[in-house]
């Protein structure tokens, strides 16, 4: 038996150029540290003998079905109805972004694997858009026309005072005022580009954003 965890990037906190696993997890934030936590305990856990582990690191999901996340219902749900979908910092900035139904097959995948246990991969995705690449694309597929409304933090200051989880997230702003990267080369080079290209994803998650939308 093996236990596959599901992790976010968090653990490392800001860094320049894309994210590869060879990276110290060295997050000065609340999350950040906690996540780095786990693994350490996963890790401990896996070289004591007492369980095996592996860890399959993803980024902002999106998808048919996600709702709580970056790319999720305030991403989507105004963009479908015709109205700006609400983004995290600068929507210039590039931001690799996780196709859910990706993240379910590298599981299996990296599960399945005992050469791959024991320590932490990074999912494969597509190669990363801007944030407004995606807001035009979705809204191209939707019919609607491609516009947002940027959250800072002061609106998540405020935002904060009633909905807890955007107070929390003030401290992980800095994955979208730059470039976020992921470099998934280790798991490709293992088992090839195992990726939904994101036109095709966006199309399925608009869909189902379209069938679901209230």
């Amino acid at each position: 038996t093996v236990l596959v965890a599901t992790e976010n990037m968090y653990g490392y906190g800001p860094v320049d150029g894309p994210m590869h696993e060879g990276l110290a997890l060295n997050a000065s934030t609340r999350k950040g540290a906690v996540r780095a936590e786990l693994w350490r305990e996963l890790e401990r856990g896996h070289k004591a003998g007492d369980f095996r582990a592996v860890a399959a690191r993803a980024s902002d999901f999106y998808g048919p079905g996600v709702e709580n996340s970056a790319y999720g219902s305030r991403f989507f749900g105004p963009l479908v109805a015709g109205k700006k979908a609400e983004v995290l910092g600068d929507p210039s900035t590039r931001h690799t972004v996780t196709y859910v139904a990706d993240l379910a097959r590298a599981m299996v995948r990296l599960g399945a694997d005992d050469e791959a246990w024991g320590r932490a991969w990074h999912i494969p995705n597509a190669p990363a858009w801007t944030t407004d690449e995606l807001v035009a694309e979705a809204a191209r597929i939707a019919g609607t026309s491609p516009a947002t409304s940027r959250t800072g933090p002061i609106k998540m200051r405020l935002g904060g005072l009633f909905i807890p989880a955007a107070k929390e997230m003030i401290e992980l702003l800095y994955e979208f005022d730059h470039d976020f990267v992921i470099d998934d080369s280790a798991y490709t080079e293992r088992y090839g580009p195992e990726f939904t290209p994101l036109e095709e994803g966006l199309s399925h998650t608009v869909t189902w954003y379209q069938n679901h939308n209230g």
